[in-house]
């Protein structure tokens, strides 16, 4: 029998109709949820992707301030910007959108958010409080792909996961969420020997490299849950994952699909980051 897909959309559609009762309940108190977005130059993938944010900050009613600078603007003036955001009691969280421009350091422009307003979750602080287990912002990807693992029902304890992946964003802030969640966590990357090796092995396997085919159906146990975090392009230019779809969907016991899967879960993880943001001020 053919796996289960998890539907992104649908889980979703749910956690923000719960967002936007949190976010009235905190309107109609003063206290609307606010989210910065800023934008430096013109990546095309960049901007359909906070128009994006922004249209989903307007849908739970949050309020929303997307700020658009030209590829030329000095780190020096950036940092300001973010310091005046940091200071602004109507903002509860602060976005700058990757990539920047080369003149600017990203690690030094995420640092300057404070970390009460980092609702991405990107900065070394909110690492270590994720690493510690303290209360912090989980980054929205990782954070989004366990919502999908928890709405199959499953029970993660003592499970076998493997993390095929070892990125900031998204491979170690996934492993260390499924540690939290009482699962015996392996990552694998390009250096691992014999990747089919361990996720024949795994109960969940997640697939975040950006290479299509990465996992294939004779490398997965059957009955195992699939999340592919992949976003690449097949030879005809259609939208794919990591993982052999097709093939996968026959051996696993619930798969993400791509797009529909992980994808609308990232930004519905960011509203969640911010409207705790603003719970947490209030």
């Amino acid at each position: 029998m053919p796996a289960q897909l998890i539907d992104g959309i649908l889980l979703s559609q749910q956690l923000r109709a719960d967002i936007g009762v949190r976010a009235a309940a905190l309107t109609a108190e003063g206290r609307q949820p606010g989210l910065a977005v800023i934008l430096v130059g013109e990546d095309p993938a960049s901007q359909v992707y906070v128009r994006n944010k922004v249209k989903a900050c307007g849908d739970v009613g949050f309020h929303s301030v997307l700020e658009k600078y030209e590829a030329d603007m000095t780190e020096a003036a950036l940092l300001e910007r973010i310091a005046a955001l940091n200071g602004d009691a109507t903002i509860h969280g602060i976005l700058v959108q990757m990539p920047l421009p080369k003149h600017i350091n990203p690690h030094k422009v995420i640092e300057a958010i404070a970390t009460s307003k980092d609702v991405d979750g990107y900065s070394v602080l909110s690492a270590g409080e994720l690493l510690t287990g303290l209360p912090g912002f989980q980054p929205c990807t990782p954070y989004g792909c366990m919502k999908l693992i928890e709405s199959t029902g499953v029970d993660l304890r003592g499970k076998h996961a493997v993390v095929i992946g070892r990125s900031n964003t998204v491979g170690k802030p996934m492993a260390l969420l499924l540690l939290q969640a009482n699962a015996t966590v392996t990552i694998c990357h390009s250096a691992t020997p014999d990747l089919a090796h361990h996720t024949r092995g795994a109960d969940i396997v997640v697939a975040a490299v950006g290479r299509r085919n990465t996992l294939t159906a004779d490398m997965v146990r059957p009955g195992a849950i699939v999340i592919d975090v992949g976003m690449n392009r097949d030879e005809n230019g259609k939208l794919c994952g990591d993982v052999d779809f097709a093939g996968v969907r026959e051996i696993a016991s619930h798969i993400t699909p791509v797009p529909g899967g992980v994808g609308p879960m990232t930004i519905t993880m960011l509203l969640m980051n911010t409207v705790e943001a603003a719970q947490r001020a209030a």
